[in-house]
Formats: structure tokens, C-alpha cells, sequence
């Protein structure tokens, strides 16, 4: 019956479409009136149909049941297990160890946690073999699902310098790849650096490519097991759920070159915080909730929520919760993870998806003819462009252009932040000699925000 009513209508082309938004456009210009240009270049039609799809890239299948993880920072053992435990009662399914230094037993921090059911990423303020050893034998022992998140360039990127220096830095990272097989993964790739710190789409794309492929070009298919990478997602809804699918198929396609597993990719998600604010928090659950939503359709493996009070308070339960508890609605009540590759077939999401991965191509391309990303990391570059995208962002935001509400529109004058600062919420430089300059991440709102706090009464 509902074929017998289609047949009925004839098609109707994209050409046909557009005539008749112009027509209804009353000589208003079509291009001026209704195209969208991105900070990536991309122009956004006000619609898309199957012609769109015809030029697209294949979508990369996945499974669609991400994991809900909480981040705990280790620097007290006994602490940090007994919040480990509380919080996978309370509705986490997965772990985010971030542990301060060597004296941490690890033993001692798992002590009664399912490891067989309970998918535990570990991410470590130094380099060590031999505690990725003993992380090795717990998850030999345990058939856990352990990630080592490693990353030295990440590393190198965010202070400024190794943690030795090249050479011993590249040989600890060969021996921790080479000899801890029962990993899940040893080595992970820090995108949400180039996020947080302003950089567009299409950068943090090709940066995640380009800092992927100096690990490739020095360890090759070595890499058995998988790669982690760890994703800011913003508030650019498609266009965040499309970068989530462009980076799979770019790692994909890169991975293929140097014969690596090509379905090794694990995207972990979180918020990002360039646009988390102090003043008006609680809209900061209205941008979580939406950037979580992003990260789920984008068919990510982990997301972590952000509190909604990261930016000023310190770790509290009241913060944990609504953030754990947002993820558990969407999850749970929402059904994000009930479809596999929910997003497949979307007209706009996957020619956006296309045509980000051709861009972030194009730059990739270009930083690899340029002598690489280290390279260009070295040289300030890279860390040139980001701030060229950042100040344009930045432009926007106080022009208005982009709205953060209750921060630069639609602000509450009785709205005061001064004596409910936990952490200083603003950019800390910390002079230190580096061997490179530092990528430094930085919310839109702290420029305005300090002006508020100086002038409140």
C-alpha cells in the first residue's frame, strides 16, 4: 500500500528543489541568504538529497554500545579504589585511571573490581616500562580489558619537552608496544590537545593523522594491537558527529598503507571546554549533554561526561553524578547506543563526513611534504595554525557571532562567581624552558569572564 502512494509522486531533483527556493526567495541572492560557510571551509547547503550521496565515502562499520567511563586522577591509593568502586555502582561501566607517579600499586588500586566485566583505561604522568609490565601480567592474569594510554608526542606537544628526551623516549615506547601483548592497546593519540586549544575541525583532523603517522613511521605494523584516540568533542553538532566518523575513516585509510590493522581505531569522547563557562554554569549541561549526544552518534567506543562545574570546583560527588547521570539517560532512556552506525545514510552527515576527510586530507598531505608533523611541531607550525584558527573563534565569540549564553548574551548582571572559585579557572603560564613551544588549551570566555570577576561588587 505505502509503495503503491509513492509511486504516485515523481521524483524530485536537487535542481528542481533549488529553483523553488529561489523562486520563494523573492530575488533575495540564494548563495547570500542561505549558505552557511564553516570555520573548515565547507559550504552548507540549506539541503541535501540521495544526489548528494553519490560522491560521499563508504561509511566505516561499527559497534554502536559505547562505554560510559568516569576519570579518576590516582594519587592516593586506597582513595582512588574506593571511588572506583563506589561510582561503578552508581552506574559507570568503564575506568579512566590517571595516575601521578610510579609509587601507585596497581594491585592494590584494582583490588575487588570486576577486570573481566570492567574495561579499565590506564594514562600515566610518566613513561615506564616496567610499570606497563606489571599492568601486562594483572591483565594476562585477569583476561582484562586493559588501554595503556601512551603517548609521547602528545606529551612533547602539551609541555613542551619529552620525558627524557627522543631517543630514550622512542625505545621505551618500542618496549612497552613490543612486550606488553595482553594490552587491549599501548598507545594512544591526544586530539583533544588541538581541540581544546582552537584548533578547527579539519586541523584536529589532520593533526590526528599526521601525529598518528610519525608513530607508524617509526614502528610500522608493529602496532598489533589497537590505537586509542582521545577526542574533544564541541558543540557543532553534526559537525562533531561527522568528525567522529571522517577520523575512523582516515585512520582506516592510513593504517592500510603501512599494512596495520585498519578496524584498530578506539575513539574515546569527553566535552571539550573551550566553551564551558563560570558564569550561568548550568548551561554547561545544556552543552555536555548535546556534545555527548554528538559523540554517540559518531560512534565512539567510551565517552566520559565533563561536570558541569570542571572549569571552577574541585572533584565533588553532586558534580559526578549529574554528569554520570546524563550519559545513563541517553544510554538507558534515550536508546543512543541501540543502532549500529545510527547516523548512516543522512544526506548532510555523511557528505559532511566526506568532505571534512578530503580536507583534513589536503592538510595532512601538506604537513607530510613539509618534513612531518614533529617536524613541524619543532618549527612552531603547527602550533602557529592553531592559534591563527583560535583568534578567529575567538573574534567570533566576542563579536557575538558566537553566542555562549549568559557569558556574552542574555547576561544576569546578579549572576556572581567570585567567592564560589574552587580552582583558578583561567590560562596558567608557568615560564620553564622548553624544547619546543608548548600547545596550550584555552576557553573562549576567560578574557570577559576575568573583567566580570574584577568588577564584581
Amino acid at each position: 500500500m505505502s509503495k503503491k502512494l509513492f509511486n504516485e509522486f515523481k521524483p524530485v531533483s536537487a535542481k528542481a528543489w533549488k529553483q523553488k527556493i529561489q523562486l520563494d526567495l523573492k530575488g533575495a541572492d540564494y548563495n547570500d541568504t542561505l549558505i552557511w560557510h564553516s570555520p573548515e571551509g565547507i559550504d552548507v547547503k540549506p539541503f541535501y538529497s540521495t544526489e548528494d550521496l553519490e560522491n560521499t565515502l563508504p561509511p566505516i562499520n561499527t559497534n554502536h554500545s559505547w562505554k560510559i567511563y568516569q576519570t579518576i586522577y590516582v594519587e592516593n591509593t586506597s582513595e582512588a579504589n574506593k571511588k572506583a568502586i563506589d561510582v561503578l555502582n552508581r552506574g559507570a561501566e568503564s575506568l579512566h585511571f590517571i595516575i601521578s607517579n610510579d609509587t601507585i600499586n596497581p594491585s592494590e588500586l584494582l583490588n575487588n573490581i570486576d577486570l573481566k566485566n570492567v574495561s579499565i583505561l590506564f594514562e600515566l604522568a610518566f613513561l615506564s616500562k616496567k610499570y606497563a609490565a606489571s599492568l601486562n601480567d594483572i591483565a594476562k592474569k585477569e583476561q582484562a580489558n586493559f588501554y595503556l594510554l601512551t603517548d609521547i608526542i602528545g606529551h612533547l606537544a602539551k609541555s613542551g619537552n619529552w620525558y627524557e628526551n627522543l631517543k630514550e623516549d622512542h625505545a621505551i615506547l618500542e618496549n612497552i608496544i613490543a612486550n606488553n601483548t595482553s594490552l587491549k592497546s599501548s598507545l594512544s593519540i591526544n586530539v583533544s590537545l588541538y581541540q581544546n586549544s582552537g584548533a578547527n575541525i579539519t586541523q584536529q583532523l589532520a593533526y590526528a593523522l599526521a601525529h598518528a603517522n610519525e608513530y607508524l613511521n617509526h614502528l610500522g605494523n608493529s602496532i598489533k594491537n589497537n590505537v586509542v584516540f582521545n577526542v574533544a568533542v564541541g558543540s557543532n553538532y553534526f559537525f562533531e558527529i561527522a568528525k567522529l566518523k571522517a577520523l575512523r575513516l582516515l585512520w582506516h585509510t592510513l593504517a592500510l598503507e603501512y599494512y596495520a590493522n585498519p578496524s584498530s581505531c578506539i575513539i574515546n569522547a569527553v566535552p571539550t571546554k573551550r566553551n564551558k563557562t563560570i558564569y550561568d554554569y548550568n548551561t554547561n549541561l545544556l552543552r555536555t549533554t548535546t556534545e555527548s549526544m554528538s559523540a554517540s552518534l559518531g560512534s565512539v567506543d567510551f565517552i566520559s561526561n565533563l561536570r558541569y562545574d570542571a572549569i571552577y570546583h574541585n572533584d565533588n560527588e553532586f558534580g559526578e553524578r549529574i554528569a554520570r547521570n546524563q550519559l545513563l539517560v541517553l544510554k538507558h532512556e534515550s536508546y543512543f547506543d541501540a543502532v549500529n552506525n545510527p547516523t548512516e545514510g543522512a544526506y548532510y552527515i555523511e557528505t559532511l563526513t566526506t568532505q571534512l576527510a578530503d580536507k583534513a586530507l589536503a592538510i595532512f598531505k601538506d604537513i607530510e611534504k613539509n618534513g612531518g608533523f614533529l617536524k613541524q611541531l619543532k618549527e612552531g607550525i603547527i602550533q602557529r595554525k592553531i592559534k591563527e584558527s583560535a583568534s578567529k573563534e575567538q573574534e567570533l565569540f566576542d563579536a557575538e557571532k558566537i553566542v555562549l549564553l549568559g557569558t556574552n548574551k542574555h547576561i544576569n548582571k546578579n549572576d556572581k562567581m567570585k567567592n564560589d572559585l574552587e580552582r583558578f579557572p583561567f590560562l596558567k603560564i608557568n615560564k620553564r624552558k622548553t624544547l619546543i613551544e608548548p600547545i596550550i588549551p584555552i576557553r573562549l570566555s576567560e578574557a570577559i569572564e576575568k573583567e566580570r570577576l574584577d568588577n564584581e561588587k
